[in-house]
């Protein structure tokens, strides 16, 4: 399979950058000039809340780490099409942005149901023929990506889950040791 909007990036079992060990990465946008996405297995240490003024009243939303690229950017992928204005469809029932106020507000009256949505600081960034060097690298694994695990699975399983779901020959690697040289 080959990188498209849409699709999951599944990081190598022996994948060394910190920034991307054992993740999954939504990938939104794939074109020639570039990529970006989302990694969506990393929790951030802090919520929502405790980073925008203006979002105290709301319950906690928990933030992930997108990526280690503008860090001082907040963004959001859900599944509400028809209620958030301005989101980009990004793969089946996965939507990207969209208007932040409003989505804020709908939160806030209890229209969106918080594990349909993740918010993101900052995010992942390739540019042009960098994905692909990665990819003949092996340092990826492409697959297709759905909704339910994205939101639907705890993020501390997301990789695994992700790598057993392409069959037996991935399955095994999600067995494998973060070091091998320590088995």
């Amino acid at each position: 399979m080959v990188p498209a909007n849409g699709t999951f990036l599944i990081a190598d079992p022996f994948l060394k950058d910190p920034n991307f060990a054992r993740t999954v990465v939504l990938l939104c946008e794939h074109q020639a000039e570039g990529s970006f996405g989302f990694v969506i297995n990393r929790p951030f240490e802090q919520t929502l809340n405790e980073l925008l003024p203006g979002t105290e009243d709301l319950q906690p939303i928990p933030l992930y780490f997108g990526g280690p690229v503008q860090l001082d950017t907040v963004h959001f992928i859900h599944q509400y099409p028809d209620v958030i204005e301005d989101g980009y469809e990004v793969g089946e029932g996965i939507y990207w942005g969209g208007n932040f106020e409003q989505t804020l507000e709908l939160i806030r009256i209890g229209v969106i149901d918080l594990k349909k949505i993740k918010f993101f600081i900052g995010y992942s960034g390739w540019g042009s023929g960098q994905l692909e060097a990665e990819l003949e690298e092996h340092s990826w694994i492409v697959s297709p990506a759905h909704p339910e695990l994205i939101f639907d699975t705890r993020q501390e399983t997301v990789w695994k889950q992700s790598l057993r779901e392409l069959g037996d020959e991935y399955a095994l690697m999600a067995n494998f040791p973060i070091d091998p040289s320590l088995n």
